[in-house]
């Protein structure tokens, strides 16, 4: 048995859960996320909360049930309490301003760069070197916070670009090897 498929989901209160034969969709205080579960999965409300459940134990059901269920775990916690990716900046003239809805960044290139938000993602910024991604949607908030990422990784030499906060770059001797 799937160690985390097995728990039930909780669902708090304010959260309305319809499920439509393999058609999942949760609505909550944030807004509303849908899911489409692979097919030898199913899904039923409970009394102690969504249970996902399995037919047999062949290997693709195995693998498909934990992964519906922390689906399912994840959209439960976006609609009520969301997701945030803080990332910050290194680098001498490095930095990030809020233009209307858009991400304006100076990162050493020779024009600036201009992220705009995809539906669902709103940006913030609590600094000239720090800002944030947030929505409702898990993977939606690590995949922009990665393409921004993407824009300037940081480098091995002096560490310069953008980062996730707290993250460690690995640093490398350079030329001279001291």
């Amino acid at each position: 048995m799937s160690r985390i498929g097995k728990y039930p989901v909780p669902v708090p209160t304010g959260v309305d859960v319809t499920i439509d034969g393999a058609h999942v969709s949760v609505k909550g205080p944030k807004g509303t996320l849908a899911l489409s579960v692979a097919e030898p999965i199913t899904v039923s409300k409970g009394d102690e909360g969504i249970e996902v459940k399995r037919p047999n134990d062949e290997r693709v059901a195995k693998s498909l049930h934990g992964l519906t269920r922390t689906l399912i775990a994840n959209m439960v916690e976006g609609v009520t309490n969301g997701y945030e990716k803080k990332l910050e900046i290194v680098g001498t003239g490095y930095r990030v301003a809020l233009k209307g809805d858009n991400l304006e960044f100076a990162l050493g290139f020779s024009h600036p760069v201009v992220i705009a938000p995809p539906e669902g993602i709103t940006f913030s910024v609590e600094g000239p070197t720090k800002f944030a991604v947030a929505g409702i949607d898990k993977q939606q908030v690590g995949e922009t916070a990665a393409n921004i990422r993407k824009v300037r990784p940081p480098e091995p030499y002096k560490g310069k670009g953008v980062r996730y906060a707290g993250e460690q770059v690995r640093r490398k001797a350079g030329k001279t090897g001291k």
